[in-house]
């Protein structure tokens, strides 16, 4: 289970198998954003004034001790492009345009912090404490059926050389299957691509109606890649149920703040060896 901090009024969820890495799933609480982007808002566009994101950003940055000018953002398309980001692209997103499509960030640069949003989607990170490599993934459901997080898992392995059996993973809070529901497209995406495998985490209703859970699908891609299931750590919380914790893009519509979730590698100690 992941753990939850409160920072005076902040509060947000940390992987406690993840020492060795600065990272955070926000919450909605502990910001300055008014309603309906009250009040730790970090969606970066809408009717929120940017001074208040700024502001949240610099609250939650605080708090887990990273820079945000180290912080880089991913143009999430709901796909499975997963991209490799340096110290180069510190910034991207938060104080210049974010220039790429892609869902999901990895990096071995301890001078860079993963950043993903979410306001029901599974939020994922991922770390490698051997090669020192973490990840970050936004999985929606077109995502999750195409397999982002194993991509991602895939592509730590490619570029930094990464062994499955060494990563650990947090899957943060998302809408969970109590109030994920969906008609027939969603279901047949789902096990078009996992087939028979899929079938206990799709419950159906009736009609055209399911209920999916994107967690557990998401964890079951991780499993399939190799990541032992003992070292992915999750939150149980639904942020569609969690009205006072969480933003939700399904319960709230289109007027509705972001959580973000963040990773960045410690900065090695001065002079010892990358």
């Amino acid at each position: 289970m992941l753990a939850c901090h409160l920072h005076g009024t902040l509060k947000y969820y940390t992987a406690p198998h993840f020492d060795g890495v600065r990272h955070a799933f926000s919450t909605r609480q502990g910001g300055v954003s008014l309603p309906p982007f009250d009040t730790l808002n970090l969606g970066r566009a809408g009717e929120d004034p940017r001074a208040n994101i700024l502001q949240n950003f610099e609250r939650l940055c605080g708090a887990i001790k990273v820079d945000m000018r180290r912080l880089v953002f991913a143009r999430q398309v709901h796909g499975d492009t997963v991209r490799r980001v340096t110290a180069a692209d510190a910034g991207e997103g938060l104080y210049r345009p974010a220039t790429a499509d892609c869902d999901a960030l990895v990096t071995n640069d301890p001078g860079v912090c993963l950043t993903v949003f979410s306001a029901d989607c599974v939020p994922i990170l991922l770390y490698d404490p051997e090669k020192q490599a973490v990840g970050a993934v936004h999985a929606g459901w077109r995502g999750t059926a195409l397999g982002i997080v194993r991509k991602t898992v895939e592509t730590l392995g490619d570029r930094y050389g990464c062994r499955t059996a060494h990563l650990r993973a947090a899957v943060g809070p998302c809408i969970g299957p109590c109030c994920f529901e969906t008609r027939a497209d969603v279901a047949k995406a789902l096990a078009g691509v996992l087939g028979a495998s899929v079938a206990p985490y799709i419950r159906y209703d009736g009609g055209d109606r399911f209920h999916i859970d994107l967690r557990e699908i998401n964890i079951f891609w991780l499993t399939q890649a190799g990541v032992p299931r003992a070292q992915i750590e999750l939150s149980e919380a639904c942020t569609h149920c969690r009205v006072e914790d969480f933003f939700s893009y399904r319960r709230d519509g289109a007027r509705h703040g972001s959580m973000a979730a963040f990773i960045q590698l410690n900065p090695p100690l001065e002079g010892s060896p990358r």
